[in-house]
């Protein structure tokens, strides 16, 4: 057993590191569940309005905390190695790349909406409607990607220091600020006029300025080393910055076909009925967020700790399909307001990813415990090779050969995670895996 399960002091220094974040993306989970839960209160089209803009809105989210993990590869080892000059490089690099993409979802915002939206919909009887909703979400929700952006950065950059108190409280403040706000301006309470999809919209942006006045005055009070002295000139280190492009673009690039195939999936799956099923696999993916947790090692420590966490990790993907079993109880009296087919969509939803979830646990610590060793390149050969050869081509030919739902679609297409735990499991076995990205660097 000792080969398998490292000591109780390993466990309990690894959860000191990982609760925090954890705890800090089971609040955003649940940010994103009383956001559904109080759209969901204006009906299934509606909701499906909001669903549609959210998955633009995700695919910005989900690239912005891939460059923020590939420079916080960099961030994580010059801050062990003291190096303060690497860790203000790694900031740029952030800010940097996603500015450019901030650029980018607001040209798509507030002026392509309407064309992006109607991809999304392609079959849906009832696409029309849905655009209208969700066309008007989305011109607002762009006002959000400055704040979002500064937050996402300083936030990623705390916890990559042992930083991670901070982004807890402020997180919670936000999530506070935001659930308020929808019960407001969503139905017009405490006297405010009724918006409905626009009210979600500014509770969102209103609490992303929040959170980013935050991160700004906490900075501004507790210096962290990566912003360096105010006086401080400091150039851009292109070579860094051309070396950590290097390095972190195979992660990028794995993210960016991952998020491409959730996109093309999602639209075909909105395209297997009306508004019940987009409202419905949203509000199950809203609750099965909440199962969604990760956490890491440290690189001197990786390769003796990579079996003690892969363990555990199969221990921790029980469990959470136990927990998911449970939540589907949430359905009912979350989204009791949607159409009885959205609910059981929902409810389906959650089961099967349920059972899901002790593959997903085990292959986000395989993943984990590469980049800690600071290989990236596992992650995009498994993870981007598997979605570019069979996830989106497969979703493609389901699609046209069978009449199948939405449910059954994905059930059968991440029986793909099989494959790619093998050749995960195979790659690490080798351990040619543990790099020093800042000697390399230096």
């Amino acid at each position: 057993m000792k080969r398998y399960f490292g000591s109780l002091p390993f466990y309990r220094q690894a959860l000191m590191i990982g609760i925090p974040v954890m705890l800090q993306t089971l609040i955003q989970s649940l940010v994103s569940l009383v956001d559904n839960f109080m759209v969901a209160g204006l009906g299934d089209v509606k909701m499906s309005g909001v669903s549609v803009a959210g998955q633009i809105l995700f695919v910005f989210m989900v690239l912005s905390n891939a460059i923020c993990a590939a420079g916080g590869i960099y961030m994580t080892q010059f801050s062990g190695a003291k190096n303060k000059a690497g860790m203000r490089q790694a900031l740029r690099f952030k800010f940097y790349l996603i500015g450019s993409f901030i650029a980018v979802y607001m040209l798509v915002c507030f002026v392509f909406p309407r064309q992006i939206l109607g991809m999304m919909v392609v079959g849906n009887t009832e696409a029309e409607a849905i655009l209208n909703a969700g066309e008007e979400y989305m011109r607002l929700m762009g006002f959000m990607s400055i704040p979002f952006c500064v937050s996402v950065v300083l936030a990623s950059s705390m916890r990559e220091i042992g930083q991670v108190r901070a982004p807890l409280i402020i997180s919670v403040v936000g999530t506070l600020v935001n659930c308020a706000l929808n019960w407001v301006l969503i139905y017009g309470n405490l006297g405010a006029p009724r918006l409905e999809v626009r009210g979600a919209a500014y509770a969102t942006i209103i609490a992303r300025f929040v959170e980013m006045t935050l991160y700004i005055l906490f900075v501004f009070r507790y210096p962290q080393p990566f912003l360096g002295k105010h006086s401080e000139k400091l150039r851009t280190d292109w070579k860094l910055f051309g070396s950590i492009l290097r390095k972190g673009w195979l992660m990028l690039f794995s993210e960016l076909l991952w998020v491409i195939s959730e996109t093309v999936t999602t639209a075909v799956y909105n395209g297997r009925g009306g508004a019940d099923v987009v409202s419905g696999m949203s509000a199950g993916w809203a609750i099965v967020n909440l199962l969604f947790v990760s956490f890491g090692g440290q690189l001197d420590e990786a390769r003796n700790q990579k079996t003690w966490m892969l363990s555990a990790a199969v221990v921790f993907g029980l469990f959470m399909t136990l927990m998911g079993a449970m939540v589907t109880l949430l359905t009912p009296l979350v989204f009791g307001h949607l159409s009885q087919v959205a609910q059981r969509i929902c409810r389906d939803l959650v089961l099967l990813v349920s059972l899901y979830m002790p593959l997903w646990v085990y292959i986000n610590v395989q993943f984990s415990v590469a980049r800690a060793g600071g290989d990236t390149l596992m992650g995009a050969v498994v993870d981007g090779g598997v979605t570019l050869l069979v996830v989106i081509p497969g979703i493609l030919l389901l699609a046209q050969l069978t009449d199948w739902g939405p449910v059954l679609m994905y059930g059968v297409l991440k029986l793909t995670d099989v494959a790619k735990i093998i050749i995960a499991h195979l790659w690490l076995k080798k351990e040619k895996w543990v790099k020093n990205l800042t000697a390399q660097a230096a």
